[in-house]
């Protein structure tokens, strides 16, 4: 037979039980924010955010940007970390930021060229690992303060031939932790440095500036004015207006 509790002891169990409650998600909210940033991670602080801006706003660049390429090496295990880190091979950017890399991609077609993208919106999740794994500030966000691509501002990308989808040949692969990935880098074959600057030259001319160490990697104009977040893919994927 269960005994029945006398009511002091019984209220201090429950006491007891809430604070253990409270500690659990606390570890757990900071395991996933150990910074205390100020991150969106839930769909619904996103949505506020879009209902009181909607510039804020989140895209597939699949469906906004008809035709760029995509290989987006961190749903595989083809990257620096040799481990799969996204549950999807997608490219989640923001709207004013996917408007821009449409002028790019329409502008690029008069050369016969196009745009394959590696990465672009990152779950803060993900710069938590990458910095895990590898911890230089040069080619990887310290976490403490958060990543542009958390932000859905910066795109990881390179330029390709239309004709055949093939890559034109740029300073070295994607993620190539070298002095040679710096922008500035000049000891390469005239080829090579002409493609860098056409590259640099039209995306700075539609609101991008490229990264100080890395030639793919570009911020768009205002990067700053947006909130680092912590969402899903499936999460976007589930809010997403097609197209808009």
């Amino acid at each position: 037979m269960i005994k029945k509790l006398k009511e002091p002891v019984l209220s201090v169990l429950i006491v007891v039980l809430i604070v253990a409650s409270g500690c659990t998600g606390k570890k757990e909210a900071d395991a996933r924010n150990p910074y205390n940033l100020d991150l969106v991670m839930s769909v619904e602080a996103y949505e506020q955010q879009i209902a009181s801006d909607p510039r804020m706003q989140m895209v597939n660049l699949e469906q906004a940007v008809p035709g760029i390429g995509m290989d987006i090496r961190y749903a595989t295990a083809n990257n620096f970390t040799k481990s799969v880190i996204y549950t999807a091979p997608k490219a989640f950017a923001r709207k004013l930021v996917a408007e821009a890399l449409k002028k790019v991609q329409d502008s690029l077609a008069h050369y016969r060229l196009g745009m394959k993208i590696y990465d672009a919106y990152r779950p803060y999740a993900a710069t938590l690992r990458f910095y895990e794994v590898y911890p230089d500030t040069n080619f990887v966000a310290n976490p403490r303060y958060g990543s542009r691509h958390n932000r859905g501002c910066a795109i990881d990308l390179t330029l390709i031939e239309l004709s055949s989808g093939k890559e034109i040949p740029m300073p070295t692969e994607f993620d190539d932790f070298s002095a040679k990935a710096h922008p500035d880098y000049a000891e390469f074959p005239d080829t090579v440095l002409t493609n860098r600057k056409f590259l640099f030259d039209m995306m700075a001319h539609f609101g991008f500036t490229h990264y100080p160490s890395e030639w793919w990697h570009f911020d768009y104009s205002g990067w700053e004015q947006y909130k680092l977040m912590d969402l899903s893919f499936e999460d976007l994927e589930r809010n997403l207006t097609p197209g808009k």
